[in-house]
């Protein structure tokens, strides 16, 4: 079996890691121009937005914080420190690994602060070695970095490898059920891609489902332990299902976020990578974003058997009626999209590559507008 982490490397150049956040920040910005454009076409309500728009931000707090603590990365600090670790090859992401160290991180950020100088007492230090000792104070510029990523860190919002999952209540039902959207998020540890979670149900339980004090935190537990990309979504619906017999599934979405291809960074193969090498785009606007949206839906309701006396409701999942390969997807449907710039998305264009056809296509103009083909 292959390695994975063969394909991880360390940005360790202080610009090129430099040029890497900036990318990734100005990608998860159109990204959200993209939710706004799906809600104005009608395929996200706004309920759907806000939560997709949550953990985009939490993505971007996440890059800042990571292009803080690496900010002086191939400068001569007086410590080994090291540098970003991406996966070059299945995602353009940070490997899971540094949002793990991250979380520890935060979680020891106020006693580190604690036993460091004020910004301004740093930059005080920083004028009197260039005065007085007439040198970069390229140490000084590292520590106030770090004060810079704990800094950041406690402002919190930050997209964890496990978002535990919280739920909105959406409206009441007939017979005093209530309907839910639960969402959740992982940091996929394998492919190393963020990985986010919609389920809309119906509950038939006599406290609200966010309100009870049992059924809560095993749900929480549940999704949270099912959260795996390797899993199909008809078979997390179904163990849903059949653990809970008063939470009713009706529709489970998975948006797996990348990968991101970039000429200078990554080294997928594929039609992307001949695409943004032929574009030989400038800096900035060299690279694609795909993600993958999986939707299930409940085609019906059946009654089973549950001891002698009582029937369970049980949901029937509908797989992709029209596609052919409803067992194996898993899913009532499938989408792909990508986000890409203008001069990378003419050269799609031209060279039609198989696949594409049924992949919708966020264009992003030197403006900044996002328009969708």
């Amino acid at each position: 079996m292959t390695d994975p982490t063969l394909d991880h490397v360390g940005l360790s150049d202080t610009f090129a890691s430099r040029r890497y956040f900036r990318k990734f920040e100005g990608i998860m910005q159109h990204m959200l121009r993209v939710a706004g454009v799906m809600e104005a076409e009608g395929k996200l309500d706004r309920g759907e937005v806000d939560i997709l728009t949550r953990y985009a931000s939490g993505l971007t707090h996440t890059f800042r914080a990571l292009s803080l603590k690496y900010l002086l990365v191939g400068r001569e600090t007086g410590r080994f420190f090291g540098s970003l670790t991406m996966d070059e090859r299945d995602s353009g992401f940070p490997v899971a690994e540094e949002l793990m160290t991250m979380a520890n991180d935060a979680q020891q950020a106020v006693s580190h602060l604690a036993g460091m100088p004020s910004v301004e007492g740093f930059k005080d230090q920083m004028v009197k070695a260039i005065l007085g000792d007439r040198k970069i104070p390229t140490k000084l510029q590292f520590s106030l970095s770090q004060r810079l990523y704990y800094e950041e860190l406690m402002k919190g919002q930050m997209f964890w490898v496990n978002n535990h999952p919280e739920a909105v209540w959406l409206k009441n039902l007939e017979g005093g059920r209530r309907q839910f959207r639960l969402h959740w998020a992982t940091y996929d540890s394998q492919v190393n891609l963020p990985v986010i979670y919609l389920m809309e149900l119906e509950d038939s339980g006599d406290v609200a489902l966010p309100k009870d004090t049992q059924r809560w935190p095993e749900v929480q537990a549940h999704l949270n332990a099912q959260a795996l990309g390797g899993l199909k979504l008809v078979t997390i619906a179904r163990g849903f299902d059949e653990d809970f017999v008063d939470l009713h599934p009706k529709r489970l979405r998975r948006f797996h976020v990348g990968p991101m291809y970039s000429n200078a960074f990554t080294r997928q193969a594929g039609p992307l990578r001949e695409v943004l090498a032929e574009a030989n785009a400038p800096a900035g606007q060299d690279w694609a974003l795909v993600w993958t949206e999986e939707e299930l839906l409940s085609d019906r309701v059946i009654e089973e058997k549950a001891g002698w006396f009582s029937t369970v409701e049980r949901e029937v999942f509908a797989l992709d009626p029209f596609g052919g390969k409803g067992a194996d997807l898993g899913a009532t449907r499938s989408q792909r999209s990508i986000i890409l710039p203008q001069r990378p998305y003419q050269v799609l264009e031209e060279k039609n590559p198989p696949g594409f056809g049924s992949v919708s296509k966020f264009v992003v103009s030197p403006q900044g507008r996002v328009l969708q083909y």
